[in-house]
């Protein structure tokens, strides 16, 4: 997952880039898999969780404009973004080559979405032990809450279609 690329003494502008490009490649990820979903319910809930990591993503944006002197805009920071990769340490393209072929029911798609979200949790509660500032540890908090949520949307999902 996503520590691979951690050597344990970035700064708390480097976490934020990396988990940034983290959900930027999931995002992408679930606008992905909502095109090519033939079921309403399941096109909706990725849709969502799609839209839920375009927050993300500006909440980490926002949290950085508060770490250092210098400003910046949204274009400049996207290009320092660390990676481009999801969670699992995959592109969104590697990820669906590798694995389109477990993805075939609403149950599989489902269950990869949790899984991926559970690494996203993980993510954010390591990336929190790591940093000293009260602010960023916060916000990191409050997004693995909202990915405990995404947890809990998608297993309702999955015991619906079971």
């Amino acid at each position: 997952m996503g520590m691979m690329f951690v050597k344990g003494d970035e700064k708390v502008k480097e976490i934020v880039l990396l988990a940034y490009g983290m959900e930027y490649g999931l995002e992408e990820f679930y606008s992905t898999l909502a095109l090519e979903s033939g079921d309403p319910e399941v096109t909706e809930i990725l849709t969502r969780l799609s839209r839920v990591e375009e927050n993300h993503q500006k909440k980490l944006f926002e949290l950085y404009l508060t770490l250092g002197p210098d400003p910046v805009d949204r274009e400049t920071f996207e290009s320092k973004r660390v990676s481009e990769m999801m969670e699992g340490g995959f592109t969104t393209g590697e990820f669906l080559q590798q694995h389109r072929d477990t993805m075939n029911t609403v149950p599989e798609i489902v269950s990869i979405a949790m899984m991926l979200e559970t690494q996203a949790l993980d993510l954010y509660l390591r990336f929190s032990q790591k940093v000293k500032d009260e602010k960023s540890k916060n916000v990191l908090y409050e997004i693995g809450d909202e990915e405990k949520a995404h947890l809990e949307m998608l297993g309702r999902l999955l015991e619906k279609k079971i």
